[in-house]
């Protein structure tokens, strides 16, 4: 995905619209991170709309996200899945520069994912997923919130195969890196079920190779795949 402008500014808003059919495979990733600068007036907005069908499998890889001083952004995603799809999801959210040095000078981040999974009598809610985070307003670098860290990775697995095993070497991989991580599951619905990573860190580089060994796992257990070398500089 290209972005047709420079970075995020106020008011703007992009929809993206993304489904994958029965049996077919994508990899989506960006060109270059995304970049939200000041937004005076109104937020920055991304809506994401997602769909698989029967034995599909998406790996959504954007670049880091970066939030530069007074910069205002959401992002709402919405995420529906057959049962027997699979889907694999990473992110890294990222303070800009800013004149003093400090980090945590953006107005708000504001994330939601909600993933469905398809039914015959409908879709039900798998997982709801809102992480905000406004610095003008608390103090987000204390215990119970970044715990003293600037930088935020997140994986998200929907699959048939998601169970305590994996959760459990997920959580050995994330030992051998300089973050604080969390490995937490989903209930499972019609016999699929969500594993959600969570893991802070001083360093973008260190987020990026933490997901990218967990992600190298599940592509080479799963599907006898060497890990994503995605070269974009």
């Amino acid at each position: 995905m290209v972005n047709p402008g420079g970075a995020y500014l106020g008011a703007d808003l992009f929809v993206i619209d993304v489904e994958v059919g029965a049996g077919a495979e994508l990899l989506l990733t960006t060109q270059s991170a995304t970049k939200i600068y000041r937004t005076p007036g109104s937020f920055a907005e991304q809506r994401m709309s997602v769909r698989l069908g029967e034995g599909s499998r998406l790996e959504l890889m954007p670049d880091q996200l970066i939030a530069y001083r007074e910069a205002s952004y959401r992002q709402n995603s919405h995420l529906s899945l057959h049962p027997t799809s699979s889907l694999v999801m990473a992110e890294v959210v990222t303070p800009g520069w800013s004149p003093d040095g400090a980090s945590f000078k953006y107005e708000e981040v504001r994330l939601r994912n909600e993933i469905w999974i398809q039914g015959k009598n409908g879709e039900q809610l798998l997982a709801l997923d809102n992480l905000l985070i406004r610095p003008p307003l608390n103090d987000v670098t204390g215990m119970g919130f970044m715990e003293g860290f600037s930088h935020l990775g997140s994986l998200v697995v929907v699959d048939p195969r998601v169970n305590q095993g994996l959760a459990d070497d997920l959580d050995r991989i994330s030992r051998d890196f300089d973050a604080h991580t969390g490995v937490s599951l989903t209930a499972t619905i019609a016999g699929t079920t969500g594993l959600v990573l969570r893991s802070l860190s001083n360093s973008t580089e260190v987020l990026n190779n933490l997901l990218g060994a967990c992600t190298g796992l599940l592509r080479e257990r799963w599907n006898g795949q060497e890990p994503l070398n995605l070269r974009k500089y």
